[in-house]
């Protein structure tokens, strides 16, 4: 999903309401092809949010709508503007929600996970996509993923969540070089090396109930490292660098010193040498 934070509170609200009342219009002919209603909602959004932000006709709309197309990369956009979207590969149905999210000529771009369930290759041919608008566009991406390897290749700045909440923030170098939150500790050592025999880490226990949220630190249960404060007190972001914060009370200057464990200071040591080959 990706968001555009420009579009005003009452102009989404506007949006879904003409979308709604499409989606009504054509409910009769749903029950014949449902495929048809499917395109015509994605024709109306793509068309409704340049008129929103733009306030253009619906013609002049329609031609900004196929300009966008071109410019994530979908060939012959005025033929494809009309096509079911079965007709489309996921990388294309991804291309097209990011068009949508063009629309408005945003200044920010929320992506939530926006590679899930694409393949290798097409992954990163949208990954490609996002750092060239990026870059032409001036935008500032917030990307939210579960994949580390998508974080080392896209991010400049990292934060990392735990029960809704920031528990460690920095630099790209900050967190893979000099993680201090448990957590990020427990992370980075479930990724998977294949350069190495290293056993896969999983990380114990299960997240907490949000719903009656633990007393202290959320992540303490399933912290080994965790001190008896932990259960008590929810500890801030203790400063590391100017870039750099982790809410762990390890960081308290009366806090016994424990170190990475050694399947992350390893690690650390092989993406130090690689990246000075």
């Amino acid at each position: 999903m990706l968001v555009d934070l420009k579009l005003a509170q009452e102009n989404i609200i506007n949006l879904v309401k003409r979308l709604i009342e499409s989606l009504e219009n054509d409910f009769t002919r749903a029950k014949k092809n449902y495929n048809e209603v499917a395109i015509a909602l994605v024709d109306e959004f793509k068309a409704e949010a340049a008129k929103v932000v733009y306030k253009v006709t619906k013609k002049m709309a329609k031609a900004q709508a196929i300009k966008l197309l071109e410019e994530v990369g979908i060939s012959e956009p005025a033929i494809r503007y009309k096509q079911y979207p079965f007709e489309f590969s996921g990388g294309m149905r991804q291309r097209i929600v990011i068009a949508i999210a063009l629309a408005s000529n945003p200044d920010v771009l929320i992506c939530d996970e926006p590679t899930t369930a694409l393949d290798v290759t097409i992954q990163s041919q949208i990954l490609e996509l996002i750092n060239k608008l990026k870059v032409e566009r001036k935008l500032s991406i917030i990307f939210i993923t579960h994949d580390l390897g998508v974080v080392a290749n896209m991010a400049d700045r990292i934060a990392v969540m735990y029960a809704g909440k920031i528990v460690e923030y920095g630099t790209a170098d900050d967190i893979f070089y000099d993680p201090r939150h448990p957590y990020t500790w427990a992370l980075l050592s479930s990724m998977p090396d294949l350069d190495t025999k290293e056993k896969l880490e999983a990380i114990p226990g299960t997240p907490p109930n949000m719903i009656y949220p633990p007393k202290g630190d959320a992540f303490a249960e399933r912290n080994k490292y965790a001190l008896d404060i932990d259960f008590e007190v929810e500890p801030p972001l203790f400063e590391v660098s100017s870039t750099h914060y982790a809410a762990t009370w390890l960081l308290h200057p009366n806090a016994p010193k424990v170190n990475p464990p050694k399947i992350i200071t390893d690690r650390i040591e092989r993406m130090k040498g690689a990246h000075h080959e």
